[in-house]
């Protein structure tokens, strides 16, 4: 999951195992979180590929689409491709945070302000990370733009195994898009964590529960809508690489900042833009939700450990 979390361990704090904290005590509530935002996932990449409104298939609103999709594929039409995700969460968290703390202490060595230090660490944790997802978001990706009834499409193992056997491994099949998913994590992690670092010293933390909880839900959903738009150029022209092609056989989308240009120059600049109202509506609440997360269960770990 693109949503992330920032961590406040500093060099000289004693550190607890970085893998232990965010795999165990909230798999739950990523799986929770996943879960209940996929159908907001399923809809930003229909939003993504389409690139005419005038097709009778298109989607005219986000609640248009929702419609669409219950009508025609039922309720576990939302839930095209969540396999994928839910297989890619326990690595991902792993890779994400161990590599910026490795990120961070490199920085160290190097005269960089905090909040500099924070968001280079967070490109690179992203840039790792994306490493580890692209191949589950490949197939992801191409189950979930797939119209077909829930019980008609092909199971995840079976549509990857169609993938391997038809394109390969490489930047042409299990790993397509792979560029853009770079830009897409890289981005996301190096504002989120930077504009959490920053934000988080601006605004004093509160000895009331209440205002502290708001604080620390404010600072994640802020973070997490600001990584959203900084990055869904990069979704959207890695949905377009990882989706299908315009004309069966061709491929058009396959550079991205090639796809980029292309999307601009026939659908305009606002095209770039598609799916960021259900893209913010899960990774807003998602940074919220995972920062909060992170940090009352990094306290209980302190506290007891």
């Amino acid at each position: 999951m693109q949503a992330c979390v920032s961590t406040h361990l500093d060099a000289d704090t004693t550190e607890l195992p970085i893998v232990f904290i965010h795999s165990y005590p909230h798999h739950e509530t990523s799986l929770t979180e996943i879960c209940l935002m996929h159908p907001l996932d399923v809809v930003k990449t229909r939003f993504q590929v389409q690139r005419s409104i005038t097709d009778p298939q298109s989607y005219k609103s986000l609640g248009d689409s929702f419609r669409m999709i219950f009508r025609t594929e039922g309720f576990f039409g939302f839930y095209k491709g969540i396999l994928p995700p839910i297989l890619a969460e326990t690595p991902k968290r792993a890779v994400k945070f161990s590599t910026f703390e490795q990120y961070k202490k490199l920085l160290g060595s190097v005269s960089l302000s905090p909040g500099l230090t924070f968001a280079i660490a967070g490109l690179g944790s992203g840039l790792t990370e994306a490493v580890v997802v692209n191949p589950f978001e490949v197939v992801k990706v191409g189950l979930q733009v797939n119209r077909n009834t829930f019980t008609e499409q092909p199971s995840t193992f079976a549509y990857a195994r169609q993938i391997i056997k038809k394109e390969g491994l490489g930047l042409r099949g299990l790993n397509k898009g792979f560029t853009a998913t770079l830009g897409r994590h890289g981005i996301f992690n190096m504002v989120y964590f930077g504009f959490y670092h920053n934000v988080r010293n601006m605004i004093p933390a509160s000895k009331d529960p209440t205002l502290e909880f708001l604080r620390k839900f404010g600072i994640g959903f802020v973070s997490g809508t600001m990584g959203s738009v900084f990055n869904i150029p990069f979704d959207v022209a890695k949905s377009r690489i990882q989706g299908p092609q315009p004309v069966p056989g061709e491929i058009k989308y396959r550079n991205c900042f090639k796809t980029m240009a292309t999307v601009y120059q026939e659908e305009g600049i606002l095209a770039l833009y598609k799916g960021l109202l259900p893209k913010v509506m899960r990774l807003g609440p998602g940074g919220a939700v995972m920062l909060l997360v992170y940090e009352y269960t990094y306290e209980w770990l302190q506290k007891n450990w």
